[in-house]
């Protein structure tokens, strides 16, 4: 990954905002600040300035899972990464006040992190991290469930593996696309998809409608999108800040697995303590229209590949091979054999060989 410019926002110097503004400019020798056009990092930077260097195994550790056996997951849980002490930690939903806080909690986790990622030097930053975290993503885990399950050849395992194993150009994608996004204001939206699931992985939090908690950093769509703000799913649906591109990424993977879905602004009051633009429409058409071509392509193979890995395809798949194994046989045949044996006022049981012909 190229290293990144990271500027403070001068108009929105104490606001927490998407760590999405953060640019990375093509130096790998040195990080240079820029103009106006290189404003980000919508955020109170008085800490950052006195906040000591993390190193790289600090660094993974932000985005890493705990195992499995050191974390409780239930419905009502989530998680949120402490940056000042490297702990993932979740806590009860117990009340509405508790989930609106754990909402607030997990969002300024997820900023820090990823602007702690952007602002580390190319030698402390980690190399093709989502390498690296792959093994605790749902959707690897998903696809290793389906690739046992596949006796019978339907999956294209061996595309899939290759996908997997050339996961490192999503970070290659994502630099890219920073480099080309413009600075804006971190705006927030809802998105609603059918049966109230939560195909994109955003992290839980909460009640569900679905009972399929997925922990912060806990799936490849997750990891994505934190790079280009926060997100969070709640119940039936999903909350994101940030970026309009990941506005533009939600909307392509969802239209590319024909999942139905709709997405509206995101009120003001539902985001306490989080500062963020709630944008009409036609705002959102204007920051749209202000992505140059080259981005929104970017953005769109991203999206491609991540849906190609995600749960849903896996699901999709498993759902075949249930289809498959009900269809064992020719059907037709066997029930010219049944009315074969009916004629004759017969059954064989199944350790007769006597052919019915």
């Amino acid at each position: 990954m190229t290293e990144p410019t990271a500027k403070p926002d001068a108009q929105a110097e104490n606001q927490q905002g998407s760590v999405a503004c953060a640019k990375k400019q093509g130096n790998t020798n040195h990080i240079k600040s820029k103009g106006e056009d290189d404003q980000c990092l919508a955020d109170s930077v008085q800490a950052d300035s006195v906040a000591e260097p993390l190193d790289k195994a600090a660094l993974l550790a932000l985005f890493t899972l705990p195992h499995s056996e050191d974390v409780t997951v239930i419905s009502n849980s989530s998680a949120a990464v402490a940056a000042d002490s490297n702990v993932a930690m979740q806590k009860p939903a117990d009340s509405q006040t508790n989930i609106a806080e754990q909402r607030v909690a997990l969002y300024h986790s997820q900023y820090d992190r990823t602007r702690l990622l952007y602002m580390a030097s190319a030698g402390t930053r980690p190399t093709y991290l989502v390498q690296t975290l792959k093994p605790q993503f749902v959707e690897r885990q998903q696809y290793l469930l389906a690739q046992q399950l596949d006796k019978r050849g339907l999956m294209d395992t061996d595309g899939l593996e290759r996908l997997w194993q050339q996961l490192h150009v999503v970070d290659d994608i994502i630099a890219d696309v920073v480099r080309h996004m413009p600075a804006q204001k971190p705006a927030g939206w809802q998105l609603t998809t059918q049966d109230g699931r939560n195909p994109l992985c955003f992290a839980t939090i909460g009640k569900l409608k679905h009972a399929k908690p997925i922990l912060d950093q806990g799936s490849l769509n997750n990891y994505v999108l934190s790079h280009f703000g926060v997100s969070s799913f709640t119940y039936d649906r999903g909350y994101y800040i940030g970026h309009v591109v990941g506005y533009l990424f939600s909307c392509y993977f969802c239209a590319h697995l024909s999942i139905s879905y709709s997405v509206m602004a995101l009120g003001q009051q539902v985001v306490a303590d989080y500062d963020y633009a709630s944008l009409e429409t036609p705002h959102m058409v204007r920051l749209l229209q202000g992505l140059d071509g080259y981005c929104k392509k970017r953005i769109y193979q991203l999206a491609v590949i991540c849906a190609r890995l995600s749960v849903f395809s896996s699901d999709k798949r498993i759902e075949r091979m249930l289809i498959a194994e009900v269809n064992d046989f020719d059907k037709k045949l066997q029930q010219q054999n049944l009315d074969v044996l009916l004629l004759k006022g017969l059954m064989p049981d199944s350790s007769d060989s006597t052919p019915l012909f």
